[in-house]
């Protein structure tokens, strides 16, 4: 039995549901326990591509395709591959204004995408809407090109986009403002850890969309820098996030100080039936979801997804190896604790390999500066936490591996969804560790596909024995000891109980010298307040 894997049911189908929705027929059959050498990489200035000088393992036929003709899950052909793009249809027969049309021809694009021919109709005529689509599919173009077609120039604060991160409102802002370029409609972005006096100056103009994060958006409404009367259009994107815990309060009370006739609209890559059940609170009776591929995974097919089983204490080992042996163009390494994020990054540099950081303790300027230099594509490594799991859209990511394994499976299609963007080919490496099969499990359900484990004969594993050292009691070569059993849960204490008759020490059992004169207490005082106490004014009174 594999220690690093429970049983996974590839092929599972979600419920039935009476939401709009277009379906993928592309993916693949899958091949339960499958082991693959690594895949061809995408080409970059640093690696060849398969077939040429490159190393062994990355050379030969077709990867994934076996003998008797099964295909690995998410090893991609030319039969397989995605298009994400709706080709029944253009920009222009879609009713746009001209100046927005104009912007859109400027970027280069023709059709819409899934999702964007699924939101931008319904959207224009003034509906509520969820929409549901895998990262990297444009989901910020179906949203905001029916705002700036809608908007008018004349009223501020018209339009309010809440994002989960700084990083994703900065990218917002400036999508909008690429496709609203030749209209009069302006959009700024409001958010943490920059000086507020350029925000303030910049909402004084009156621009007619915010993009903000909860946070600093308050702080602005409670200065009277901005105010929510005039808003007609409110979106949360990455809804999943903004609809959690952390945040819920404080999207309740800011969409409880818009106008209710407003246009309201959620859009995530995963939209869960609880999340879904709170979105609709906000919402007209009539709101409606669409989700833009249902059938086949919920990540992208152009992610070549892969499982590397490895030992907690071999995981750096195996992330230089991978690193040193592929070369891949630009690699994010995901990790849970920003402690690990740190350290992870300390211990590449020490291996000669250029990584570097990003996490919330990070400076804003720091962490600006680390994702314009992705734009550019001048890094090689980036090892983050889970910041930029979300909305970041940087084209030439090629890799991205979870150092450590996300406990929420939805933040697992989050991550990989940093690679491959707009139909795109990246791949995606997970190490799995014996403690994480059932997360592995959970991912692979989710995704309605089994992630093939990735061989690599090359890398070797250690054990490690007692007083930390990397072998069995037996030393090199020997099992390592078994983990030592779990402590015992706590003892549960009833405290109404305690309080009224609580366990006396033992005579016998204690140091009598530890009590005044060394008398050992052996019932409780005659008179006890019983916790009822008159107050001071009570005093005065009597």
């Amino acid at each position: 039995m594999n220690p690093f894997k429970t049983n996974a049911h590839p092929g599972l189908s979600g419920g039935k549901t009476s939401v709009s929705m277009t379906t993928d027929q592309s993916a693949s059959n899958t091949h339960p326990h499958a082991s693959l050498t690594p895949p061809p990489l995408p080409a970059s200035p640093h690696h060849p591509p398969a077939g040429a000088d490159g190393p062994a393992h990355l050379q030969g036929g077709p990867q994934g395709i076996h003998q008797d003709g099964s295909r690995d899950a998410n090893v991609l052909t030319r039969e397989n591959k995605v298009d994400i793009f709706d080709r029944t249809i253009t920009f222009h027969q879609m009713g746009l204004r001209s100046s927005v049309l104009k912007g859109i021809d400027e970027l280069k694009f023709v059709h819409p995408t899934k999702i964007q021919s699924l939101l931008i109709p319904p959207l224009m005529a003034g509906k509520d809407m969820l929409g549901q689509a895998r990262t990297g599919t444009g989901k910020t173009g179906a949203f905001g090109l029916p705002i700036l077609h809608n908007a008018d120039k004349e009223t501020p604060f018209q339009a309010l986009i809440m994002v989960p991160t700084r990083e994703l409102c900065v990218q917002v802002a400036e999508e909008l403002r690429d496709l609203g370029q030749y209209t009069p409609i302006r959009a700024v972005a409001v958010y943490g850890g920059e000086r507020m006096q350029k925000q303030i100056d910049a909402l004084a103009k009156g621009p007619q969309i915010v993009v903000s994060t909860p946070g600093r958006l308050m702080d602005m409404i409670e200065r009277r820098y901005m105010h929510l009367r005039n808003v007609k259009f409110a979106v949360l994107d990455e809804v999943d996030r903004m609809l959690d815990i952390g945040f819920r309060d404080d999207i309740r009370r800011i969409l409880s100080q818009c106008p209710k006739e407003r246009q309201t609209i959620f859009t995530s890559a995963t939209i869960s039936p609880d999340i879904e059940r709170l979105a609709r609170q906000f919402c007209r009776p009539d709101a409606e979801k669409v989700i833009a591929a249902v059938g086949g995974p919920t990540t992208a097919s152009t992610v070549k997804q892969f499982y590397c089983p490895v030992n907690h204490w071999d995981k750096r080992r195996l992330l230089a190896h991978l690193l040193l042996h592929e070369e891949p163009a630009l690699t994010v390494v995901f990790c849970k604790m920003k402690s690990t994020v740190d350290k992870v990054c300390e211990y590449l540099h020490d291996k000669k390999i250029e990584a570097h950081a990003m996490h919330g303790d990070k400076s804003q300027a720091k962490r600006n500066q680390i994702i314009e230099k992705l734009h550019a594509g001048k890094l090689s490594v980036v090892v983050a936490s889970d910041l930029v799991s979300r909305g970041i859209d940087v084209e030439n990511i090629s890799h991205v591996i979870n150092y450590d394994m996300p406990e929420d499976p939805e933040v697992y299609v989050h991550r990989v969804g940093r690679t491959a963007r707009i139909g795109r080919e990246g791949v995606a490496y997970s190490f799995v560790t014996p403690d994480d099969g059932d997360l592995l499990t959970q991912i692979e359900q989710l995704i309605n596909a089994e992630i093939p484990r990735l061989h690599y004969p090359e890398f070797k594993g250690t054990d490690r024995g007692p007083g930390g050292s990397n072998f069995g009691p037996g030393g090199p070569g020997t099992a390592p000891l078994a983990p030592p059993p779990p402590p015992p849960p706590p003892q549960m204490v009833n405290r109404l109980v305690a309080t009224v008759n609580p366990l006396m020490p033992d005579v016998k059992k204690v140091d009598a010298e530890k009590f005044p004169g060394g008398i050992v207490p052996t019932k409780l005082p005659p008179n006890r307040m019983g916790g009822r106490m008159k107050t001071s004014k009570g005093l005065r009174g009597g």
